[in-house]
């Protein structure tokens, strides 16, 4: 059985959208799955738009999720003068001519062709003239020969059976009137020769697939399988952009997202794992198959992954972390946020939200700012109850149950509600009221810093 190779091939024009990772991830877990290759392929033969920046941005964000190549990353236009040779044999065997048609004659063919609703805006004027009729002073193209009769078929994995009249396929520019190699030659060629056996991508490029069989069958190469997957979304039904929100890999990055949640999520867009929510790569990799993905768009649900991005949190070793929240503040002290991890890692969606409720934790006290909060309940709280509470604390062991029940006895003795102490101690031990229980913030600080807070 022939090795199963998928790849991922992004144009370098912009950041990777999180759509491009979603794609990357399925081409790898197919790969992955059936025990073959996943390649990468920077398709950068668009010289104006590609930047070395975009490349680079699209490196460290795959290589931050994980999606690694195989082999070396491939740059299409590495590959131009193969795309062009293959172009002039093409032309040699008449399965490609020279078309001369100056701008100004396509556009009247198009005007014509809409106003007699003709199925392809060129008239194929080029097509059956004979190289001694060829002008020998004007720029051409050079145009593929695509079959005028029948149709264009193929079984996808994702989209079942998908057909297109021939008669509506237009001869298909494959070396432009700059000596340069179109897409859809350079895709097919490379393709080819990275020995590619399953094309999976969005299903905007099924317009592009019968023109690229028609290109595989001209130079007799053979067909890969395709699998064209699903847009993804925003919750309004409309396909994903800016004023959905975040929309890049780096971007949801940056706002405190783990790696190990986007890949679980967008491995539920458009596929499962039965009704398993929380599942790691390796299982993914043992259950993922593309005959499985489903044709419906995918909704990109942001309160769903910030849950999932919760459980990955709340999951994660304390060590790790400490590490990866230091990327999101540089007021972390590793000590003290190791020792409240274990209490504040529940509280937060996200790294960024984590790095915020372990700085508190980190401050230096007396605190540099204290919120208008914790400033009304510290200036209203019962001093002389407080005086007391103080000097019990000072002779208490310093545990859960110790310092409950000396909190309880200060109420007692003072006719108080719980909250009417608690509630100020708070502010005095963080000089806010967004934190962890008050015993846990005092386990946490420790009996010698706890009392010098709560002495001010």
């Amino acid at each position: 059985m022939k090795k199963i190779v998928t790849r991922f091939a992004p144009s370098p024009t912009g950041s990777l959208h999180i759509g491009g990772a979603r794609t990357a991830l399925f081409n790898y877990l197919y790969a992955r799955a059936n025990q073959g290759q996943f390649l990468i392929r920077i398709e950068d033969t668009d010289k104006q738009r590609s930047t070395q920046e975009a490349v680079d941005i699209i490196q460290q964000d795959l290589s931050w999720l994980g999606l690694a190549p195989d082999t070396d990353w491939v740059f299409q236009s590495k590959n131009e003068a193969r795309h062009l040779e293959l172009a002039h044999k093409l032309l040699a065997e008449g399965k490609a001519y020279k078309c001369f048609c100056s701008t100004e004659e396509l556009t009247q063919m198009r005007e014509t062709y809409q106003a007699e609703g003709r199925k392809t805006p060129y008239d194929r004027r080029w097509r059956e003239v004979s190289e001694e009729n060829h002008p020998t002073d004007l720029p051409f193209v050079i145009r593929l020969k695509m079959p005028l009769e029948g149709k264009t078929t193929w079984v996808d994995d994702v989209q079942g059976e998908i057909s297109f009249d021939n008669a509506e396929l237009e001869d298909l520019i494959i070396v432009r009137s700059d000596n340069t190699p179109t897409y859809n030659l350079a895709v097919v060629v490379d393709d080819n020769d990275m020995g590619v056996t399953n094309i999976i991508r969005g299903d905007d490029h099924i317009n592009n697939t019968p023109k690229q069989i028609n290109i595989f069958k001209a130079l007799s190469f053979e067909l890969p399988t395709f699998a064209h997957i699903p847009l993804i979304h925003g919750e309004d039904g409309k396909k994903m952009s800016k004023r959905h929100g975040a929309t890049t890999t780096g971007e949801y990055k940056e706002n405190g997202f783990m790696k190990e949640a986007i890949l679980n999520f967008l491995a539920r867009l458009s596929w499962s794992l039965g009704d398993k929510e929380v599942f790691t790569m390796d299982e993914a990799i043992a259950n993922f198959d593309i005959k499985n993905v489903s044709k419906g768009s995918a909704v990109f649900d942001n309160t769903k992954l910030e849950w999932l991005n919760s459980q990955y949190i709340q999951s994660s070793d304390e060590n790790k972390l400490v590490e990866l929240i230091k990327d999101f503040s540089d007021k972390i002290n590793a000590e003290m946020a190791t020792k409240c991890m274990p209490e504040i890692k529940s509280r937060a969606k996200t790294l960024q939200e984590l790095a915020i409720q372990a700085e508190i934790f980190c401050q230096e006290f007396p605190f540099a700012t204290i919120t208008e909060k914790a400033t009304d309940l510290i200036e209203a709280r019962p001093t002389e109850a407080f005086a007391a509470m103080i000097n019990l604390l000072e002779q208490t062991e310093w545990d859960n149950d110790s310092i409950k029940a000396v909190i309880k006895q200060t109420c007692k003795d003072f006719d108080l509600k719980m909250g009417k102490v608690m509630m100020p101690m708070r502010a005095m031990l963080l000089g806010t009221t967004d934190a962890p229980g008050v015993v846990e913030i005092m386990l946490i600080l420790g009996k010698e810093e706890s009392v010098k807070r709560l002495s001010i």
